[in-house]
């Protein structure tokens, strides 16, 4: 594998997943409520998922998150971690704030 390709695996995993097929720009909406609704969505349709929905949904999400890192801006963070707790709930699972 190249460099330019190793430095680049996340994007592909985000882009190309192989367990969740996610509509082009969710997470680039605006709307915490809107993002886990696409989620779910995208899991609960999924066949070839390893986990029950509600974690793969919540995986791809924190693998977002984690895979911005410091590039992601302190407000588009705080919208995530909203996605997050929206997402909890579509799931009946305690909110953590």
């Amino acid at each position: 594998m190249s460099p330019v390709k190793k430095a680049n695996w996340s994007e592909e995993v985000t882009r190309h997943s192989h367990a969740l097929d996610l509509s082009e720009g969710l997470f680039s909406l605006e709307d915490p409520k809107a993002i886990a609704r696409g989620l779910k969505a995208a899991a609960e349709s999924s066949q070839r998922r390893k986990s029950d929905p509600y974690r793969s949904a919540m995986s791809m999400l924190t693998f977002y998150i984690n895979r911005a890192g410091q590039r992601l801006p302190a407000k588009r963070r705080r919208l995530l971690e909203m996605a997050k707790e929206e997402l909890r709930g579509l799931y009946g699972r305690p909110r953590r704030h």
